[in-house]
């Protein structure tokens, strides 16, 4: 019998909104990242993600902070956060948003290799989470390349939609929408690591 017990797990927060994302709250504290990836001379396609992200009772969530991981327009991870003119890494809180959306502007991201469809990967913070929650968000105008995609391949196909993003235009360029069901029947699909 082991004598020691892992330590038990506790929920994310309440410091998450001063210790993420202290710019946007409205804290003097500088942020490691925002929601704007997006620098002056950024190559790519310019996009905004907006989303909501929703409990298992279709509430909003309205203290959640998501975090963004992708590669540049050429399929290509940055080593080094600010090396250039594209990080690939986001921030942001719901609570900064007055309609409690995340709002991330920044490129697409290409294809990293010639099977995966382009993709972000997303973490999600929370109260009442015991674990950060990942996920991944694919383009709905990347038809071709979402049907040879390896992970939502492993998915059943009624799974498959909750990983995509839709499209639509406006006067500001593309955006894609992307809400998050944490529970339900429309639960998004988390991945575990």
């Amino acid at each position: 019998m082991n004598p020691f017990k892992p330590t038990p797990s506790q929920t994310v927060g309440p410091f998450f909104s001063y210790g993420l994302a202290p710019e946007q709250y409205g804290y003097d504290y500088k942020s490691l990242a925002s929601g704007a990836l997006l620098k002056e001379d950024t190559q790519g396609e310019a996009i905004t993600i907006v989303g909501r992200i929703l409990s298992g009772t279709g509430d909003l969530m309205k203290n959640v902070v998501v975090e963004s991981w992708q590669a540049n327009n050429e399929g290509q991870y940055s080593k080094i956060i600010d090396k250039d003119t594209f990080s690939g890494f986001g921030r942001f809180g719901t609570g900064t948003d007055k309609k409690n959306r995340y709002i991330l502007h920044t490129i697409k991201p290409g294809r990293v290799d010639s099977e995966q469809a382009p993709h972000i990967a997303l973490t999600l913070f929370s109260r009442g989470l015991m674990h950060h929650a990942y996920t991944r968000l694919y383009f709905s105008d990347e038809t071709e390349a979402n049907e040879k995609d390896p992970l939502l391949l492993q998915l059943p196909s009624k799974r498959r939609h909750t990983l995509i993003a839709q499209k639509a235009q406006s006067d500001f360029g593309a955006v894609y929408q992307f809400d998050i069901h944490m529970q339900g029947d429309d639960e998004t699909v988390f991945l575990e690591f």
